[in-house]
């Protein structure tokens, strides 16, 4: 069966998989509770009678602000059934935030996870005339809940008015807008088709080999494109979707649902990765030789078998001794990891696929969809330091000042109520312009480089990309996050977040003794080898792009305390502005000791 409106998966996946008794799984009160693709479908259903039922008309839009849950999939095929608009909202943004975009949305109807949010969002919905109600997935003091609407639905169901309305909605239709974090202005609302969100789930189908007996884990943030999309493609295979609880139960979640494929960003991979080098670190003997070993034989892991057949004897070996223990914190049957949000570390990307997980890693925006390029199963699909090459049905250009530009059917409609924006986007060929920086290799592979406006010059007019410095430095096990500054200055500057877990590891084998992170960053030992570091890693780069100035701090960025996004990557400008004493420091205080 085509697929020509999100909606038509749920026919799709009744027809190939009727069968299915966990089409989504999502944990309550401890316990998961599965879902067959027709309890799906009923309860979609339900919702679109029941919104029907409320006065709910095409193009009204309707918002959800929750972390990933089955219910989340209800809402969204129930609202697009009837040819209203999704405006899918991360939980934890700001309250200025959900009212700019509650208002500048014209949102009618907003359904939320629990009382913590509800709360959050009481007081500004005075401030939103289009709202008529607020519903909570379960019923919170009395309050319109969610469950309540499918019981309004079921008994008021109208299959043949359903039909006719979904029969009139086609692929030009909005299916949603999705608002990006505004670092400096007001967040964007990105409108995205039907036919756009399908050409780029469809095209990411091909990549992996799994379908109705696979299973995946989602954690990332399904109010995003890049995981939403990847759930429209295990739904469009038959793969069965089970819902971490919170990103702090992911590891146990993974033990649970073993599951054979899912997303992630590159953060998660290093911090699994720093957490086994941690507890590596801490073997004696005979096992801690055989860990190092495993380590420094994945670190030189090469694809398609160039390392030659000695170096596969020993690899069998460190996979039977030490790396299988990796599979096991998977699961046990993950074999595709697909990696987006941000750059990899080619060494992680190395030593993952050394201990059997294949990482692919992809490259797009909200804007397109998301993915325009990806690494894939195919022979000499994969390279590492790439983020693939181009999917179907996508075209790369490299500006000549280095921008990546691209044309595909997953290009945005535009910018909700933002034409100039959205011409300053798309040009007049139809080119979409990403604002990032790269090249592509002689394969056809992309390579990210930089982001265009992150890109600074210093006061000797050299120009400086601090994304592949940060990455870079953070393979360091002592560095958890790194911002380079140095706009207008003489010199390259950072700042240095530590990654306080190995810190304290490393404290307690020099017998330094700490009561606070304050206490750790200010002991002169720490202070000296974080500049040891700094020296290492410094050699791997021109004059010009060496760190000569660091600042180490003694608190960890999250996205709560604004320093990253959604996807965890640096949210630069409020870095900047926060920190903006303690950047005036790195130069007005400069002394040459690195």
């Amino acid at each position: 069966m085509e697929v020509k409106r999100i909606f038509d998966i749920i026919d799709r996946y009744k027809i190939l998989f009727p069968n299915k008794q966990d089409a989504l799984a999502g944990k309550d009160d401890g316990k998961w509770q599965k879902y067959s693709i027709n309890d799906y479908a009923s309860i979609a259903d339900n919702i679109s009678y029941g919104l029907l039922k409320l006065g709910i008309t095409a193009g009204d839009k309707i918002a959800t602000i929750t972390f990933n849950r089955p219910e989340w999939n209800f809402l969204d095929i129930g609202i697009q059934q009837i040819g209203a608009i999704h405006v899918p909202i991360y939980p934890t943004i700001s309250d200025k935030d959900y009212q700019y975009i509650l208002f500048h949305a014209e949102v009618k109807l907003i359904f939320v996870a629990g009382e913590e949010m509800y709360k959050r969002i009481q007081n500004i919905l005075p401030n939103i005339p289009t709202i008529k109600a607020v519903y909570t997935f379960k019923n919170l003091n009395g309050s319109e809940h969610l469950y309540e609407l499918i019981e309004i639905g079921a008994a008021n169901q109208q299959p043949e008015l359903l039909l006719k309305i979904k029969s009139e909605i086609t692929e030009n239709d909005i299916a949603s807008i999705i608002y990006t974090s505004g670092t400096v202005s007001n967040p964007k609302g990105v409108v995205l088709l039907h036919k756009n969100i399908i050409s780029n789930f469809i095209a990411v189908s091909k990549i992996p080999n799994y379908g109705v007996e696979h299973r995946a884990l989602s954690f990332l943030p399904l109010c995003h494109i890049y995981e939403r999309m990847l759930v429209y493609m295990y739904q469009y295979l038959g793969i069965s979707v089970y819902y971490a609880e919170s990103f702090v139960t992911v590891a146990d979640n993974l033990k649970e649902v073993k599951p054979h494929i899912m997303g992630t960003v590159p953060r998660l991979l290093e911090k699994v990765y720093d957490k086994i080098n941690t507890t590596g670190g801490k073997l004696t003997g005979i096992k801690k030789g055989i860990f190092k070993w495993s380590m420094r034989l994945g670190k030189r892991y090469k694809l398609n078998n160039e390392n030659g057949w000695y170096y596969n004897f020993k690899l069998k070996i460190a996979r039977k001794l030490v790396f299988y223990k990796w599979v096991e914190v998977f699961g046990g049957n993950l074999g595709i990891v697909v990696s987006g949000g941000a750059a990899l570390q080619p060494r992680l990307a190395r030593i993952f696929w050394a201990a059997g997980i294949g990482i692919y890693e992809g490259y797009g925006l909200t804007e397109t969809s998301p993915v325009l390029t990806a690494n894939n199963l195919e022979p000499n699909g994969v390279k590492f330091g790439s983020v693939g090459k181009a999917i179907d049905g996508v075209t790369i250009n490299i500006a000549p000042d280095g921008e990546i530009l691209a044309k595909s059917p997953g290009i945005m409609h535009g910018y909700f109520n933002e034409p100039e924006l959205t011409a300053e986007a798309i040009d007049t060929k139809g080119w979409f312009h990403t604002g990032d920086i790269g090249n592509i290799d002689a394969d056809g592979f992309l390579k990210i480089t930089g982001r265009k406006k992150e890109i600074f010059k210093t006061s000797f007019g050299k120009y400086i990309a601090p994304m592949p410095i940060e990455n870079k430095f953070r393979e360091s096990p002592f560095i958890d996050q790194m911002f380079v500054t140095g706009e207008n200055q003489k010199f390259a500057a950072a700042l240095i977040v530590p990654d306080f877990v190995y810190l304290k590891c490393w404290c307690g084998k020099k017998e330094i003794p700490y009561t606070s992170n304050k206490d750790i960053i200010e002991n002169p030992s720490v202070k000296k080898r974080f500049l040891k570091e700094i020296k290492k890693y410094n050699v791997e780069f021109g004059e010009t792009e060496r760190i000569k100035s660091i600042e180490i701090l003694d608190s960890e960025w999250t996205i709560e305390s604004g320093e990253l996004t959604a996807t965890l990557k640096l949210r630069r400008t409020f870095i900047g502005n926060k920190y903006a004493g303690v950047i005036s420091k790195l130069f007005n205080n400069f002394e040459d000791n690195i």
